[in-house]
């Protein structure tokens, strides 16, 4: 279980964070049940350089994940995008 997955969380004060980490999930709906927790919880928990980081979602702009996973089942999941300014 050493594949690396990262996130990007931008704030809405425009700062940023990004951290990489180890797969955490052996399976799909491991991973989807991980998904649906953070999404009802409306906060991301992370141990981070020995400390436990706690982010709300009311100071997110908005997420970025990485890979994408290849699907995201019970969501609305638009794939093929990509990022204008």
């Amino acid at each position: 279980m050493k594949e690396q997955r990262g996130i990007t969380i931008y704030f809405t004060d425009g700062s940023r964070i990004s951290m990489d980490f180890p797969k955490q999930s052996p399976s799909e709906i491991g991973a989807m049940m991980k998904l649906n927790d953070v999404l009802e919880k409306r906060h991301m928990l992370f141990e981070a350089d020995s400390t436990l980081l706690m982010v709300p979602f009311e100071n997110v702009k908005y997420v970025q994940i990485y890979p994408a996973p290849a699907e995201i089942a019970g969501q609305t999941y638009v794939k093929g995008a990509s990022i204008r300014d």
